[in-house]
């Protein structure tokens, strides 16, 4: 029993030996291939021309449209048009209760009946004083009494003849009237609703003109000018229609650094409606943009919202470099910044490349 205890404890050793000298040999295996040199194909950074169109998008619009609203509260009475329907200026849209203001209207009347009865007394006084002063059969201070209870009187009947200007004028706001000939294109109120000042009741636009609104970027902005000659594509329709630029803003303070340009789309067969999607194309001369540092799509390595590519180092080990995009260019894209027009770097690679791995150029 003693050999055999012996004999398994030797064997037992042996195995021992032969797993840790597996081990190492793994180790030194994966240490060879940490070391191992990778080969990669590299390029330098190409430039081409910029475009020769600077293009945004927008919407259709209409050039003349309208929001209808009052200025007074109430419960709409009758809305007596629908969407779609083609109005005439002038034309009765909407009425909102106004029984209120009839009401006041009244007391205005009798206040205006009171007035001018008072008015009446009070010239008649006047017209008798006067010549009654004139016979000497009145003193200076009766005269100046009458006179001035006449103008107080004839004041109090002015006032009560503006207020009925007033609420006749509010009358005018409890009716919605059409401000232009056009189709109503939305409703934004039931009758039986409470309507409140400043607050969109009916939409009415005038068809037949349109026109763009598209923002353009601050870098881009300079090149364009009022008057210019543009191309107008309608993407749902699939055509283009000629244009021209009528507004150029000055600010991108509430716009949030983009400026808001407007393009006057010229008279053209295709089936406009507002609320269709735009591309607007701004011709640029050449000589206008800057040359673009361009990449091929594949070179780009990203990480999360970080977009880089892989460089060669002095000691020819692999560099990762940040890099600011732009625009795209087929399978190309643009460099902004990160990487400049001189520079090589790795396209492709026989492994995986990390910071500080050992490449070899092909």
């Amino acid at each position: 029993m003693n050999y055999k205890n012996r004999n398994m404890q030797k064997l037992y050793v042996l195995l021992l030996i032969l797993l840790v000298w597996s081990c190492g040999e793994k180790e030194q295996k994966t240490q060879g291939t940490d070391d191992s040199v990778i080969p990669v194909t590299v390029k330098t950074v190409g430039e081409i021309d910029g475009p020769a169109v600077i293009s945004t998008s927008g919407k259709i619009e209409a050039v003349k449209s309208a929001n209808l609203s009052t200025r007074m509260m109430g419960h709409v009475d009758k809305i007596y048009v629908g969407i779609g329907d083609k109005v005439s200026r002038g034309q009765l849209l909407l009425s909102i209760n106004n029984m209120d203001l009839s009401a006041k209207l009244a007391q205005v009347n009798a206040g205006i009946t009171e007035a001018t009865a008072a008015y009446d007394n009070a010239e008649k006084d006047l017209k008798r004083f006067t010549a009654l002063f004139e016979e000497k059969s009145a003193t200076q201070k009766e005269l100046d009494d009458i006179t001035a209870n006449f103008r107080m009187v004839e004041a109090r009947l002015e006032a009560a003849r503006q207020m009925k200007n007033e609420v006749n004028a509010q009358f005018s706001y409890a009716d919605l009237r059409a401000p232009f000939n056009g189709v109503v294109t939305n409703r934004f109120i039931n009758p039986g609703d409470m309507a409140n000042p400043g607050i969109p009741l009916l939409e009415v636009e005038a068809p037949g003109k349109y026109q763009v609104l598209t923002l353009v970027p601050e870098s881009e902005i300079t090149k364009i000018k009022q008057g210019m000659k543009v191309q107008v594509g309608l993407n749902s329709l699939g055509v283009n229609v000629p244009g021209e630029v009528v507004e150029v803003s000055s600010s991108s303070k509430n716009t949030g650094g983009q400026y808001r340009v407007k393009v006057a789309i010229s008279e053209t067969n295709a089936p406009i409606l507002t609320g269709m999607y735009a591309t607007v194309k701004f011709p640029i001369k050449a000589n206008d943009q800057p040359k673009a540092a361009l990449i091929p799509k594949e070179a780009i390595v990203y990480k999360g919202q970080l977009s880089g590519v892989y460089t060669v180092s002095e000691s020819n080990t692999a560099l990762l470099r940040w890099l600011r995009l732009g625009r795209s260019y087929g399978d190309r894209v643009e460099v902004l910044s990160g990487l400049s027009a001189d520079e090589s770097f790795i396209v492709s690679s026989n492994g995986k490349l990390y910071n500080g791995a050992k490449i070899a150029i092909k």
